[in-house]
């Protein structure tokens, strides 16, 4: 064997013969094996494997070697050979041509198979080890596991590869991550040869032997950093000779010793045992690396490639894509988590830390509901979404809010209570709950669906009912594109205790004014601080806990004496948010009322659809100005709704600014403010709104007359005035571009920034003056400096003139006309100008966090604080009313200013403009009128009543038919309503429901004439459906919604029951349906609308003829021939006329639904003939009941001759 390698190394290329030494060279990657004499077996194992390695170079018949036809790397192995630096000889190819040691031929420890993932065991399934080299570096200092990994956590960390390329987007270029890649070089060459050889000694180290024999992993087979990157190639993984069980590779691998992986592996897994539940991207230079599962669960959801490297799988994204890809990750319920590097490499490579790997922090984490920060809300990159220029971004949904869920079980009582607080941060948005709900969670439901969360927090011990509730939502959720997020927390969080030792610690602790006391805090239910409690931890972990401290944000979720209620079923069953298609606005009430231009106009738009008002006055308010934006010839509210198109999201722009989110670790990093270009675009766009809407004022005093509409854009400009003088202190250019170093205009103020640039231009200045010396040198007096791919300072020199540049400097770059230096001053001195540029880019960014506090950390004017010394005179002037007390930076945090809650109340009026403007648009399409409300009446009076949607969905060339309603509490108040199927009855009684719901809205309603009393409710029960997770069929869940309905409607509410009893036998069906409408005339007396195919219901009329009416659909009947011997029965075939008539139908004639249906021929005879017998059946049993009535009250022969004589 010996022989046979001396003998290759001889005839190998001289870049192999190099790197390939004799005997010695061999017996050190042995690790010792002369000396420790190891089994025989074991070295024939590895002999015998050597040459199965070596089969890539084959002898030739004359003792040349040729590459094996197989082999596709050959020719690649042999040029990276030749182009190997000095440095990288020790690259030698006997590690790749022999690479199983005898010291790593053993039974790993600590690398069994049983911390393998299953998902990994699949992927090993397509690779194999191959024999040739793959060309990498030699191992770099700090890099415990060789490749190319450097002190800043591994030069393929900055330089990249063409396999981590994600997205389809490069890694080249200008990004963000360049400077870091090119120092990252640069330092690496500074390391010198100690810090290599010192690696490598670390590198050829044996592990000690294990007793223990387990399952070989990958690494045991190969040198660290070089077996463990060898290509995947189709086939099995084999075992080397001699040694048992299977090879397998680990994406996560657990047990490892820490000698094992890389130091930024190491520095992984510390971050990854803190966060286990969150997938974390690492910022490794220009680009984000996800490692071991939390790779394979990005590359699949993302589509990018995903490979392994050292210990872990890997795969990476572009910095500057980060949040495309964030909120991609987040949208399918994942939890993300950032983590940045702390140190910046010029300041690093001048520090006593230099030769160390890069410090990294979890810097922000991601949930569906928590997207906010900079890395995920880039305003500038979203306006381009929404001018449809970058079609891959996740936008934000309408709603994004936070639910968190507790129960309460009194069993004195036997009742269940149950606790809600639900939080949008995006928005600053709290909502409170609570309430006793049944075995059904019908309450919870109706809740659930008016919320709309992304995300649910429930402890672990959640009921089962209400865990099969949230299933279903989040199933349903799924289907329409859009999943919801369940968190599960411990129960100790949500135990009154627990929950309220954290409630006072976090209200007493604030000292916000305005921030809500804690007497009030204590003042709520028990439920909601069981609520409260986990919802502040949880919140903590993404420092977004400081939207719970303001009072004005709180409100009660359904509060019975402001909003009409509307049940879960009435949301799904009216389509009053979501069509029942699939899950889209499109088709539903809040879809015919939304015209909005704004995104939060949107959201309260969503609030008043899903709310109705009670009170009678504000519904007039919303009406009269309603009016008035379609009855004035004024100028002023067409420029007032100009304004609002083309605004970013204000509101949420807003709490973005105000959350000022710090970091994870507040050891280290800087806090995660919103960007630049956010607040710039937010601060300007308030601006320019307050004064343009100052410009309006005289013509809106003077002209408008609506109470409401005029208190809203009398109140706004004054609300936004601080914006305009906030932007006089940024400069334009750099707050649109990002660039915090020139952000302030002035630095009078800022005297940390003003030193750091007089030492900037300090430095500058020697390096223009070094000018004259390089003119000496070169003898050219116009010389000057050039700046090429983003490298300053460079001398060039032409290349017929390279004999004058002295010994001792620099090339740096050439091409072929021209060469180009620096001379050892310029290189110190450019180290310094990066250094202090560095510098005042984290100053900068200390400087901007502060200004953030001062914007909207401020007292009100009215607080006259006292005169601020310390705070710049740009800030102290933003206000001239206003007087502020200057204090630090953590005591100026804990204040809390009325800037935010202006600015969130002046977007709140802008919002319901927006609203107003779009219930306007609503209103003029046709035939659409004011209604009539008749506070104190309880009735419905429609004419020429038209369904909203489907009126919108046909357009005006397709004609609607009209109906009429009249419900009057005192008179008839109930209707029966019969018909064909398919006649239309399901669209009138929703038509009458919608039409109550926009007029309570504040809307006006598709009809000619609408006089309707407030209602402080509407229930319904429709359609025929079963409910697998709440574990009910389809009969048990029709009369379950009927019990609620039972026991929730009072006299002022509109009850809607579409066929009940239809799920159980005939006779069961007419007795449930009887008592139950009985009930509701009787006892209820609410108004009611009954669809029934069950005739007997019709005799109700005849019981309670003053407050039942029977109705029906009328239709066309052709009546088919009477069947003969001949000729088969034929179905009926119905003309509907879709139009409410006065009386009940005889049939439903399902048959000609059939038809419709589509029903082969054959079938629809063979019913029609059962269908006449069945009635034949019947008709002669009534007539024999009939007759034998007639026959029992006949007392005299006489009539008994003449009843005879008729009936024979």
């Amino acid at each position: 064997m010996r022989l046979y390698i001396r003998k290759l190394s001889v005839k190998m290329p001289k870049s192999i013969k190099k790197s390939c030494t004799t005997q010695t060279s061999i017996s050190s990657y042995f690790g010792g094996l002369s000396s420790s004499a190891p089994d025989r077996n074991v070295q024939s194992g590895i002999i015998g494997n050597s040459v199965e390695l070596c089969a890539g170079l084959k002898p030739g018949p004359k003792g040349k070697h040729k590459h094996s036809p197989n082999n596709n790397n050959g020719g690649s192995l042999l040029k990276r050979a030749k182009l190997a630096h000095n440095g990288q000889e020790k690259e030698d190819m006997n590690c790749e041509v022999i690479s199983w040691r005898v010291d790593e031929i053993r039974a790993p420890s600590s690398r069994g198979a049983g911390s393998l993932s299953s998902s990994t065991l699949e992927r090993l399934k397509g690779f194999v080890c191959p024999s040739e080299p793959q060309g990498r570096g030699p191992p770099g200092p700090g890099n415990a596991g060789g490749g190319s990994e450097d002190a800043d956590g591994g030069l393929e960390d900055a330089g990249g590869r063409p396999g981590d390329v994600g997205d389809g987007c490069a890694h080249g270029g200008n990004g963000p991550g360049d400077v870091e890649g090119r120092e990252a070089v640069a330092h690496r060459e500074m390391t010198g040869d100690k810090e290599r050889q010192k690696s490598e000694e670390e590198e050829w180290r044996s592990p000690e032997p294990s007793s223990k024999k387990q399952a070989l992993g990958l690494i045991q087979f190969a040198k660290p950093g070089e077996g463990r990157r060898r290509r995947r190639r189709g086939g099995v993984m084999k075992t080397p000779p001699g040694v048992g069980g299977e090879v397998s590779v680990t994406s996560a691998p657990c047990g490892i010793s820490k000698s094992g992986y890389t130091p930024l592996e190491q520095q992984y897994l510390q971050i990854k045992e803190q966060h286990k539940d969150a997938l974390l991207a690492v910022e490794c230079g220009y680009k984000y690396r996800f490692f071991g599962e939390d790779a394979e669960k990005a590359a699949k959801q993302l589509n990018i490639f995903c490979h392994l490297d050292h210990n872990f799988m890997t795969c990476s994204i572009p910095t500057h894509r980060l949040f495309v890809h964030v909120r991609r990750l987040v949208s399918q319920g994942h939890k993300v988590g950032v983590v940045k590097q702390t140190e910046t490499s010029a300041i690093k490579a001048s520090g006593a830390n230099k030769n160390t790997l890069f410090t990294r922090q979890l810097s922000a984490l991601y949930t569906k509901s928590t997207l906010v920060g900079e890395d995920v809300n880039p305003v500038h990159s979203l306006v381009d979404v929404e001018e449809g220029e970058c079609d891959d971004v996740v936008t934000d949904p309408p709603e994004s809010y936070l639910l968190c869920l507790s129960e309460t079980w009194d069993k004195p009582r036997k009742q269940l209570t149950i606790g809600l607080v639900a939080v949008q941060p995006s928005t600053g948005d709290v909502l409170l709950d609570c309430f006793v709900d049944g075995s059904t969670r019908c309450e919870l439901e109706g809740r659930v669906l008016k919320v709309n969360p992304v995300e649910i927090l429930v402890p672990s011990d959640l009921s089962v009912s209400s865990h099969r509730l949230l299933q279903s939502i989040v199933t349903a959720s799924v289907q329409a594109g859009d999943g919801v997020r369940i968190e599960k927390r411990e129960s100790a969080q949500f135990d009154f205790a627990s929950a309220m030792n954290t409630v006072t610690e976090f209200y007493c602790h604030t000292q916000d004014s305005g921030s809500r006391p804690l007497s009030s805090i204590a003042s709520l239910e028990s439920p909601v601080i069981c609520c409260l409690g986990p919802l502040i931890h949880y919140l903590t972990e993404f420092n977004l806990q400081r939207v719970l401290l303001h009072h004005s944000s709180f409100r009660h979720l359904s509060c019975e004496s402001d909003g009409m209620v509307l049940s879960a079923p009435t949301l799904r069953n009216l389509e009053i948010l979501t069509n029942q298609t699939d899950g889209g606005t499109k088709g539903s009430l809040l879809w015919v009322l939304d015209h909005t231009h704004t995104s939060f106009g949107r959201r309260l738009m969503r609030k008043w659809v899903s709310q109705p008002l009670k009170d009678a006055q504000s519904i007039c308010e919303r009406q009269g100005a309603v009016c008035e934006i379609l009855e004035s010839d004024s100028v002023t509210l067409p420029s007032v709704r100009a304004l609002l198109f083309r605004l970013p999201d204000l509101e949420r722009g807003v709490c973005s600014i105000y959350h000022k989110k710090a970091p994870l670790c507040h050891q280290h990093g800087q806090p995660c403010n919103c960007s630049t270009q956010e607040f710039y675009l937010i601060s300007s766009s308030l601006s320019r709104l307050g004064v343009e809407l100052q410009v309006l004022l005289p013509s809106i005093q003077s002209q408008l007359s609506s109470s409401l509409l005029r208190g809203l854009l009398l109140d706004t400009p004054e609300l936004l005035a601080p914006a305009h003088n906030f932007l006089k202190v940024l400069n334009e250019k750099a707050a649109k571009s990002g660039d915090k170093r020139e952000l302030f205009c002035d630095l009078s103020g800022f005297p940390v920034l003003q030193e750091r640039r007089v030492e900037i231009q300090s430095v500058l200045t020697e390096i223009q003056d070094h000018r004259r010396e390089v003119r000496y040198t070169l003898r050219t007096p116009t010389l000057d400096y050039v700046r090429v791919s983003g490298q300053e300072f460079l001398i060039e020199v032409k290349n017929s003139m390279v004999s004058v540049v002295p010994s001792d400097w620099v090339k740096i770059s050439s091409t072929k006309a021209v060469s180009r230096y620096q001379s050892p001053y310029l290189i110190g001195r450019c180290r310094s100008l990066s250094q202090l540029r560095e510098q005042l880019l984290i100053d900068s960014q200390k400087e901007w966090t502060n200004f953030l506090q001062y914007y909207f950390f401020r007292r009100s004017p009215r607080h006259n604080v006292g005169l601020n010394q310390g705070l710049p005179a740009h800030i102290n002037n933003i206000h001239p009313q206003s007087t502020v007390t200057y204090r630090s930076t953590t005591t100026t945090s804990s204040q809390f200013g009325e800037y935010y809650h202006t600015m969130k109340k002046a977007v709140g009026n802008l919002a319901t403009v927006d609203c107003l403007f779009s219930l306007a648009e609503v209103a003029k399409q046709r035939n659409y009128c004011r209604p009539v409300l008749c506070e104190g009446h309880r009735q419905i009076v429609i004419r020429d009543g038209r369904h909203p949607v489907i009126d919108l969905l046909m357009g005006e060339h397709t004609q609607y038919v009209p109906n009429n309603t009249e419900l009057q509490g005192d008179g008839r108040r109930t209707l029966i309503i019969t018909g064909p199927n398919m006649g239309g009855k399901s669209s009138y009684i929703r038509q009458v429901a919608l039409v109550s719901i926009m007029a309570q809205v504040g809307s006006y309603v598709p009809a000619t004439e609408a006089r309707l009393g407030i209602l402080d409710g509407i229930y319904t029960r429709m359609g025929a459906s079963d409910s697998i997770y709440k574990g009910r069929s389809t009969f048990m869940e029709e009369l379950t919604e009927a019990s609620e309905i039972v026991t929730r409607a009072t006299e002022r509410s509109l009850v809607i029951l579409d066929e009940l009893g239809r799920g159980t036998s005939t006779h069961d069906g007419i007795a449930i349906a009887y008592a139950t409408l009985e009930y509701f005339i009787r006892d209820v007396k609410s108004l009611t609308l009954f669809v029934t195919h069950y005739p007997p219901l019709c005799e109700l009329e005849k019981v309670y003829p003053l407050h039942v009416g029977n109705f029906h659909m009328a239709f066309l009947l052709n009546e088919p021939d009477i069947a003969t011997d001949d000729v088969e029965v034929q179905p009926e075939f119905i003309t509907f006329l879709y139009q409410l008539t006065e009386g009940a139908a005889g049939q439903s004639y399902g048959l000609n639904v059939a038809r419709l249906a589509e029903i082969p021929e054959a079938v629809l005879h063979i019913a029609a003939r059962k269908a006449q017998e069945l009635k034949n059946i019947v008709d002669a049993r009534r007539k024999s009941k009939r007759l034998f009535a007639e026959l029992w009250s006949i007392d005299d022969r006489k009539a008994l001759l003449d009843w005879v004589q008729l009936n024979s």
